[in-house]
């Protein structure tokens, strides 16, 4: 049978299942109904924890005192291999894929997605009803809006100069799709309910409601037309 390392400090709802081999570190509290995979840690201590100590920790319960734990809402699925560090914050009803990395620091909403290897890495910031498909990489500091689909393999990344000693974050707003394969450069902003189609490279801020495509990335329609195309598409027009 698999074992299970769950803090006496940490609050679980009577109806957790954990699938075995977890480790539920400090006072994490994790909500009614939520399925916990297989070689999970909920509460993993940051870099910051860590520079209390001089040496690694011996054993667990070193991790546990050092953990300031993490909140996941009721309904949630977290698949085998996640990670998720102190000091994160999940809603109700978020899915992931396998082996998932949420740094400390990020706040995830309700009815979120969130695929296979992908990495939160730290203070980043998800609405609600978002789904990141697999691969996807979103830096320190990044910020998603509401109702955003954003798909596999993007990349967005926080520093224009690396490796400079100052970050600028992205921010997407509410409604937008972000392509697969498709890089938001430092800095950018785009706009509500904008578009970024698959591969392209964004350089420079995205207006509300409109297109854009290419390397680097350009207006290409308004998102009218594209909302127009994918119905026509969804109907085999």
């Amino acid at each position: 049978m698999f074992q299970n390392y769950v803090s006496e400090k940490a609050f679980i709802h009577r109806t957790v299942r954990l699938e075995g081999n977890n480790l539920v570190l400090g006072r994490s509290e994790i909500g009614e109904g939520t399925y916990i995979g297989f070689n999970t840690i909920i509460g993993y201590p940051s870099k910051k924890s860590f520079s209390s100590i001089r040496a690694m920790p011996e054993n667990i319960g070193v991790l546990d005192e050092l953990s300031s734990g993490a909140k996941i809402g009721s309904a949630c699925l977290i698949r085998p291999g996640s990670v998720v560090y102190e000091g994160v914050v999940i809603g109700r009803n978020l899915t992931t894929g396998h082996n998932i990395l949420i740094r400390e620091g990020s706040r995830i909403g309700d009815n979120c997605l969130i695929g296979s290897g992908s990495m939160l890495d730290g203070s980043v910031s998800i609405g609600s009803n978002v789904k990141i498909q697999s691969g996807v990489y979103l830096p320190h500091g990044t910020v998603v809006g509401e109702n955003v689909f954003i798909g596999p393999y993007a990349c967005i990344t926080n520093d224009r100069y690396p490796a400079s000693k100052r970050l600028s974050p992205v921010v997407i707003g509410n409604g937008c799709i972000i392509g697969a394969n498709s890089t938001l450069i430092s800095g950018v902003r785009i706009g509500d309910n904008s578009v970024v189609a698959a591969g392209s490279v964004v350089t420079r801020n995205v207006p509300p409601s409109t297109v854009v495509l290419g390397v680097p990335a350009r207006i290409y329609m308004p998102r009218e037309e594209y909302e127009a195309k994918r119905i026509r598409y969804e109907q085999g027009v």
